[in-house]
């Protein structure tokens, strides 16, 4: 089985992308870093022990890096919104043995002192139109979430739609109050996250 870990906000531009999304929360994004396997950078917000917001875009200063970016951002467009989820396993491997087909292979990664390896699809795409989490294993005892400053945020629900939600609900391999799955026409992930100014929706 696996854990949520963090939620992933794509934008066109992580300056403005960012600060849309501070004005939302009410709360300052921390300084998170560049993925050069990826060509993208990002900023963080806590969400509590081990949990974390990850706002994320294309780093116009990286090169090209060959491949479809993860989150399918180079089809992004658009305003900030919420485009994927990550769940923690202690067990990649296996965990992509049991997920559907597309859920990616397992790379190595690192964004300064962090280690993880995570299912990285080859097209960019996971499964159930990206409403399946991207599965990621952290390596050694270091976490994101243990350096970010609390600013009291809490993930309260994360609602995942699909056309196909009994099948989507089978295949996920986290059990949380907090997530739902429900059927429509329209694939879509909504966040509801408590904030020090109140309940706010990414989404």
């Amino acid at each position: 089985m696996a854990v949520f870990d963090h939620l992933a906000i794509s934008v066109a531009r992580l300056g403005l992308g960012a600060a849309a999304i501070e004005a939302l929360l009410g709360v300052p994004l921390e300084a998170g870093g560049v993925h050069p396997f990826m060509g993208t950078h990002n900023r963080l917000l806590s969400l509590g022990p081990g949990e974390y917001l990850e706002v994320i875009a294309i780093d116009p200063d990286a090169p090209p890096p060959g491949r479809p970016r993860w989150f399918r951002l180079d089809e992004f467009a658009g305003a900030p919104r919420l485009t994927n989820w990550i769940a923690r396993t202690e067990g990649l491997d296996h965990a992509l043995a049991q997920a559907p087909a597309g859920a990616g292979r397992a790379v190595d990664l690192a964004r300064g002192d962090y280690r993880w390896r995570m299912g990285v699809p080859d097209d960019g795409r996971l499964p159930f139109a990206d409403a399946f989490p991207a599965l990621i294993e952290w390596q050694g005892d270091r976490h994101p979430a243990q350096a970010l400053p609390d600013r009291g945020c809490r993930l309260l629900g994360l609602t995942l739609t699909h056309p196909d939600a009994d099948a989507l609900r089978a295949a996920l391999p986290v059990s949380d109050p907090r997530i739902t799955v429900v059927t429509g026409s329209v694939p879509d992930l909504t966040a509801t996250l408590s904030t020090p100014t109140g309940v706010k929706a990414l989404p």
